[in-house]
């Protein structure tokens, strides 16, 4: 009875393991879609990537256009609807938060991961597997990497401003990399607090943006810049000096039933008992507001009604009291973190105290007839600065911003963890190259996937080359070859189209992007394999 049972058992086999294998195919088919989106995507920017890279020209839904190279801006307007392409989308906006930079490589770095676990997994290796080593690459890369870091100063500026610079290299507006990367490095370091030095909240930089002019007039303001012209209603004054400036959010104007009422007026007595009654209610605000020496008044827009209205205008222009008025609600905390004062909810708490005090007050006009505030030689002043960016055409401009936050985030970086690493490839042929001696001493599978992936790395290098029209193949080999004679620092010199040694170019990045782009990228790739299945949920 034994022997038939065990003679059976087998011929039950093979209907089973048929039935397994349809399984797996669908899973393999499933892994396989999600591999070749997330590819797409990575191929979609890689021809941004480097100081040579092509920009793109993103046309909106609402017909509005954006002329691009950030990678995160890229992929943030892409409206991608395969469920794992949309996770390279989260990748290159997590890139963003932590570094700031650096958005185009982790997606590049990301997309060859995805190429080389494609022929991993074609060769039969399980997905856990592949998944565990590439866990192994990402913390054994951080380590190379800050093996080969050099430490810095903050009061090393020309460091920062090289790395800035670096930064912006890859931007449209490059070729005003010289006055905004100083830029961004002296408002990052008047914004770090002593007693917090690693932290730098990039809320306290605020970026005002005026069409008009060229990016060579935008410049850093210690004080207070307004996108908006001062109330010039029966000649309002346009210039305070010694300013004392409150932050109000009350109205001045009178007051109005709180319910929908209408009330009759038949005779012209009452008319003008009303009429009286108002200006009486408005000259009493002012005269309160008069008596604190209080002569620059902001008023926070209002949703209800109007904050002003021409009677208490000309009374305020009459007290010599200059008004900015419709000052946008969220600006408010910036305004009294930077003037060092308090904002006014009602008329009853106007005091002395609550004042803001400034040098100057003034309203300057541009060459093209638009006007901004600014306010400067502010006592006591919080650690805030603005910018203000000029731009020929809206698309100029909004790419100066975006340029100018990516050299603040690098700043912000070097804050944060001051180390500066070389660019232009040569970290990632390094990585390459000491990945693979590692995977020779590993054994089995393990050895297999790390050397498949120090490969991987080496896409960066290449794409570089590729975008500045060299030769890709010879680039990468010499690269290689110069590496292994032990010139860690030598890179794709993309001006000159040769190898040099990339630090005495001055092409120099933070750690923290070079780290944080390889340990995102794994992560997203590990949890790309790690999906066999997509359910679809009504």
């Amino acid at each position: 009875m034994a022997s038939s049972a065990a003679v059976s058992a087998p011929r039950a086999a093979p209907s089973s393991k048929t039935e397994t294998f349809v399984d797996n195919k669908r899973k393999d088919d499933i892994r396989m879609a999600n591999i070749a989106a997330a590819q797409a995507v990575a191929n979609a920017v890689r021809t941004s990537l480097g100081p040579k890279g092509m920009d793109k020209m993103i046309s909106t839904a609402n017909g509005e256009v954006i002329i691009t190279n950030d990678g995160a801006t890229i992929l943030n307007k892409m409206e991608v609807l395969q469920p794992a392409a949309k996770f390279l989308v989260e990748l290159s906006k997590s890139q963003d938060v932590v570094a700031g930079d650096g958005t185009t490589t982790v997606v590049v770095i990301a997309g060859a991961l995805l190429k080389q676990c494609l022929s991993l997994l074609s060769a039969g290796i399980h997905p856990t597997v592949i998944s565990d080593s590439l866990h192994k690459v990402s913390t054994k890369a951080v380590e190379v990497l800050t093996a080969m870091a050099i430490p810095l100063e903050l009061t090393d500026r020309d460091s920062l401003v090289k790395s800035a610079s670096t930064a912006l290299n890859s931007k449209v507006v490059s070729q005003y990399s010289t006055l905004l990367a100083p830029l961004a490095v002296d408002s990052v370091l008047f914004v770090v607090d002593p007693a917090k030095p690693d932290i730098v909240d990039l809320r306290d930089i605020k970026i005002v943006k005026k069409l008009g002019g060229t990016v060579d007039d935008t410049e850093l303001v210690k004080g207070l810049v307004f996108d908006k012209k001062v109330s010039h209603a029966s000649g309002g004054l346009t210039r305070v000096e010694k300013a004392k400036i409150a932050v109000i959010q009350f109205q001045i104007s009178p007051p109005k039933t709180d319910i929908e009422q209408s009330i009759v007026v038949s005779d012209y007595t009452q008319m003008d008992r009303i009429l009286k009654e108002e200006r009486n209610y408005i000259l009493g605000m002012i005269k309160k507001i008069k008596a604190t020496g209080c002569n620059v008044l902001l008023i926070q827009k209002s949703i209800l009604r109007d904050a002003v209205t021409e009677l208490s205008l000309h009374y305020l222009a009459k007290a010599k009291i200059m008004v900015i008025k419709d000052v946008e609600r969220d600006e408010i905390e910036f305004i009294t973190k930077t003037l060092n004062c308090l904002p006014i909810a009602n008329i009853d708490h106007f005091r002395a105290e609550k004042l803001g005090f400034a040098d100057l007050v003034e309203e300057i006009s541009l060459g093209d007839g638009g006007k901004i505030v600014k306010i400067t030689g502010i006592q006591d002043m919080g650690r805030t600065t603005s910018v203000l960016v000029r731009g020929s055409n809206q698309l100029v401009l909004d790419e100066a911003e975006r340029s100018l936050h990516d050299a603040l985030c690098v700043v912000r970086c070097l804050v944060s963890k001051r180390f500066l690493i070389a660019g232009g490839g040569a970290p990632e042929i390094e990585l390459s190259r000491q990945l693979g001696a590692w995977a020779k001493v590993l054994q089995g599978m393990e050895g297999y996937c790390v050397r498949s992936f120090a490969e991987a790395l080496e896409v960066i290098p290449y794409t570089l080359a590729e975008n500045a029209g060299l030769n890709p193949i010879a680039i990468v080999t010499e690269l290689r070859n110069r590496h292994a004679q032990g010139e860690i620092n030598t890179g794709i010199n993309v001006r000159k189209g040769q190898i040099t040694n990339i630090l005495e170019e001055n092409v120099v990045q933070p750690l923290l992007v070079s780290t944080s782009a390889i340990s995102l990228a794994t992560e997203c790739v590990r949890m790309i394999l790690k999906i066999d299945d997509i359910v679809t949920v009504r």
